[in-house]
This record gives C-alpha cells, structure tokens and sequence, in this order.
C-alpha cells in the first residue's frame, strides 16, 4: 500500500496521520515531509527541525536495520501537550540502546551510530514496543511554549 493510508482528526485538540512507506532510502524523505506538514498544517508548537531530524532517524533505521520489502509504517500524532511519531516494521527486535546508552561512544569517523543517540537526547522520551506484525520505535517531543519558538526571518 502506498500513499496515505489514514487521515483523521478524533478532535479539535488532536490530529493523527497514518502512512504506509516503502521498505526503501526513499521513504525518508516522504516521512520527513508528512511530518512537516502536519506540524505547520495544525501550526503546532513542537520543534519541526527536531521532529523531522528524528523521524527521518527513525524511518532510516527501520529500513536500514529489517530484512525484506514489506512496507513501513509512519504514524504522527500530535495533541496540545507536543506530537509523537511512531515508526512501525516488520522485525519484532527491540532497537539497540534507544532507551539507555551503551557507554561506547560513537566512532566520529562513521557515518552510523548518532541516530539512536540523537533520538534519546533529542527528544522529551523515546522507545519501543512490540506489536502484532513487528514493532514501533517512538519519540515525543513536548509543544514548545508560544512566547519561546522561534520568529521566522
């Protein structure tokens, strides 16, 4: 399945979006802009530049780290308190050090292992829990107060 699979608003304090995405490097991108858009769509408080940092994290690292080509699955929530972003697969093993760090350092000269990292420190929580097919790896990142946020240039 491709494109937008949910569309929903429960009510006028809350708003999810639910899509499935290819098994594939170009699903990032298009999570990274479903997220944009929702954000600016509700002109929600939480840090857009932070939550599209970590989901296009999260999505990387579902389609780097599972086997096959069954799609992925992005699910945006947001509510007055901040959003959260769920990334759904296939493969029912936990993230590795999402939750607590390893105490290894990342290599500086690697390009991986910073994403998981950036997520726990990033974020206001993170983790994981198993579901019927697989698993989803989540972040929440609080609503930043209206007199704190940046003014556009």
């Amino acid at each position: 399945m491709n494109g937008l699979a949910l569309h929903e608003r429960p009510s006028a304090s809350a708003a999810s979006w639910r899509i499935a995405l290819p098994h594939s490097a170009a699903a990032v991108p298009v999570a990274r802009a479903l997220v944009r858009t929702a954000l600016a769509e509700l002109e929600h408080g939480a840090d857009c530049d932070t939550a599209e940092l970590l989901t296009a994290e999260l999505v990387a690292n579902a389609v780097e780290h599972t086997a096959g080509d069954e799609p992925i699955e992005l699910v945006v929530q947001l509510q007055p308190t901040g959003c959260q972003v769920e990334v759904h697969d296939p493969d029912p093993v936990p993230p590795g050090d999402l939750t607590r760090p390893s105490g290894e350092e990342p290599d500086p000269w690697q390009e991986h292992g910073r994403g998981l990292l950036l997520i726990r420190a990033l974020s206001s929580s993170c983790g994981h829990r198993p579901t019927e097919s697989g698993k989803a790896v989540w972040f929440r990142l609080a609503a930043v107060p209206p007199q704190r946020r940046p003014h556009p240039a």
